[in-house]
């Protein structure tokens, strides 16, 4: 059955008579399905249209579950190449527009670590209490309602979502449509890894190197950056992110180790000038989940704080950021951690703030609602331009997640190790499947894990250096509009290499001896806005649109009449190797609607204004043209 707060949410938002009109069925399953050009149904849920996407918004859910299983799925555009990627969200207050601001995240930030895949995110609206049994059937279930989308997103694991949730979608829908899967399937273990932590480490080490130049815009012009034995840094949430960043900061041989100074998480802080002892507190996370108050509690009320009495603990995690350091790192899942205003409720308001000299932004923060990125640019108006202060874009910075999940696609499964299809959907034997190719799939994952790990350390210092270089190159710019530069330039790349042939619709196709009843008939099965009439060669001759058949129509044609009364003999087609661009001034420079796509005197398929609407950026391209 549907979810009862999804099912209130889409009556509040949607007639019954679109949700009639746009629902799907498809035995059990239920789907309501939306694209760019469904506006009004989209700020309905929430979800401005933009020049980015989205490009699919379903909600979705299984009719005849006796559990509530449904929720929804974002894929926002397809621009870097198909299908998207991102991870599944199981919440019990999730919406769409939350989705979507997830997929946005993911747009940006695939593109930034330059992966051939498209935004994508996908959220479970999951009971407020539920067993273990109970879950596992959950997720069984809304991965087979995802398993629709198979060719246009791969999900992972995201808030209330693990690697093991993923391998039941891998068990439902084949091995190589679900990332950041357990080992014995070739899987990179995200968490495990530290592949999100990776990022932030691989993004300070080259944000140390390049700061200097930043002592060519004023505000950082007396600027000094402490000898390499001298950074310090506070951490902003000790979980799979900030944990892992302390752990590999001090096994760092390599680059820059800095101390950790302070960090928090929400039983709240510890702060030690002289440094926290990391092995021992990553020891303590991996055993209890949280540190500061355990920590409080069993080593400095007993005396037996390894660092000597310097360490200081707060039960208030947010004032950690009053606090001072070479650096802090946001790594906490909050958007609004600072903000110039109280009233946005942030973690810290700037007039409280410490004094830093970057941030490092290991969390999600951004968003792509205006009111949020209003406020993101008035913080860092006061942050960058005011203070002096450098931030590093979240999604510049923490995509070493989903680089490695990533791979798991880019080095693809070898045939010999896929799950055969008769086995899909059942457990016992695709582990005892699994058990057989062990050692094949362990060393599928090593070898996965080595090439994204080459690609982290390539990408997002790359990254860090074009972010210095875009701030520097124009001065009144805010990191926030100079990392969105650095991904829209890569997508609208992308999307300007796209052709014709990769975007066209099937053509139907007519003979010159047919009447006009038989074009209106096959308009009309087609769901297409032109047909193209051949010669008996099946030459493109001509074309009839549903305009002709509307004019045919006003002026009482009969429907028996040659097509030779209605077609439009003055043809304008475009070849297959045609750039989406051109493929727009084309039909913008003839004021038509679509054209067919002839390569040889045969056609191919056609281009419409709807199509490239539906199927490309194509505000994007105009602007960025």
């Amino acid at each position: 059955m549907i979810p009862k707060t999804m099912k209130s949410f889409l009556e509040d938002a949607l007639s019954e008579s679109v949700r009639e009109k746009r629902l799907i069925q498809d035995g059990p399953f239920c789907f309501l399905e939306f694209g760019p050009l469904d506006v009004d149904s989209l700020q309905r849920l929430g979800i401005r249209v933009d020049r980015l996407g989205p490009r699919l918004v379903s909600c979705l859910w299984d009719r005849e579950s006796a559990l509530e299983i449904g929720g929804y799925l974002v894929v926002d555009n397809l621009a870097m190449g198909a299908p998207s990627m991102g991870g599944t969200r199981m919440l019990p207050d999730i919406t769409p527009d939350i989705i979507h601001n997830l997929a946005r995240g993911m747009t940006l930030k695939n593109a930034a670590a330059d992966l051939p895949f498209g935004g994508g995110k996908s959220g479970i609206v999951c009971p407020g209490a539920m067993d273990k049994k109970e879950r596992k059937e959950i997720i069984k279930g809304f991965g087979r309602l995802i398993k629709r989308y198979k060719d246009i997103y791969i999900p992972g694991p995201d808030v209330g979502t693990n690697d093991q949730d993923m391998k039941i979608f891998a068990i439902e829908n084949g091995i190589d449509n679900v990332v950041s899967k357990p080992a014995d399937m070739g899987g990179n273990r995200i968490d495990e890894l530290g592949a999100a932590a990776r990022g932030v480490v691989a993004a300070f080490n080259a944000l140390v190197e390049h700061l200097p130049r930043l002592r060519e815009l004023p505000q950082f012009k007396t600027m000094e950056i402490p000898p390499a034995g001298e950074l310090d840094v506070l951490i902003q949430g000790f979980g799979a992110v900030g944990a892992n960043t302390a752990r590999l900061f001090h096994e760092n041989t390599r680059n820059y180790r800095p101390r950790i100074k302070g960090i928090s998480d929400a039983t709240g802080y510890l702060l030690n000038p002289d440094g926290l002892p990391c092995s021992q507190l990553f020891s303590m996370w991996k055993t209890l989940g949280t540190v500061a108050g355990a920590y409080y509690h069993e080593r400095i009320m007993h005396g037996s704080d390894p660092v000597g009495s310097g360490t200081v603990f707060s039960n208030n995690p947010d004032n950690l950021l009053t606090e001072s350091a070479f650096c802090l790192i946001p790594a906490s899942p909050v958007f609004n951690y600072l903000d110039v205003s109280p009233i946005t409720n942030p973690s810290m308001t700037c007039d409280r703030m410490g004094k830093w000299q970057m941030i490092v932004e290991g969390a999600n923060t951004y968003s792509p609602d205006p009111a949020r990125k209003a406020q993101r640019r008035r913080m860092e108006r006061h942050v960058f331009r005011d203070r002096g202060i450098l931030i590093a874009t979240d999604y510049l910075v923490n995509a070493g997640g989903v680089i490695y999940a990533a791979h798991e696609r880019i080095i693809p499964t070898p045939r010999h190790l896929y799950i055969p299809k008769e086995l899909l959907g059942d457990p016992g034997g695709i582990q005892g499947w699994l058990d057989k190719h062990r050692t094949e799939f362990q060393r599928l994952a090593e070898q996965r894990q080595k090439a994204a790990l080459e690609k982290l350390e390539t990408v997002i210092p790359a990254n860090m250096k074009e972010l210095i270089h875009g701030l520097c190159q124009d001065g009144d710019s805010l990191p926030c509009e100079v990392a969105e530069k650095i991904s829209v330039r890569r997508i609208a790349s992308k999307e300007k290499s796209k052709t014709a042939r990769d975007v066209m619709a099937p053509a139907p196709v007519i003979g010159l001896d047919k009447q006009i009843r038989d074009a209106a008939e096959l308009l009309v099965e087609s769901h297409v806005s032109i047909v193209t009439v051949v010669s008996e060669k099946g030459r493109p001759i001509g074309i009839v649109t549903n305009w002709d058949i509307t004019r045919a129509t006003a002026l009482k044609l009969p429907m028996d009449a040659p097509l030779t009364k209605i077609m439009t003999t003055d043809l304008v087609s475009t070849g297959p190797d045609t750039s989406i661009l051109n493929c727009i001034r084309i039909l913008e420079n003839h004021e038509i609607s679509a054209m067919p796509v002839v390569d040889e005197n045969r056609v191919l398929g056609i281009i419409s204004g709807d199509i490239l609407a539906r199927k490309t950026l194509f505000r994007l391209l105009q602007t960025e043209g």
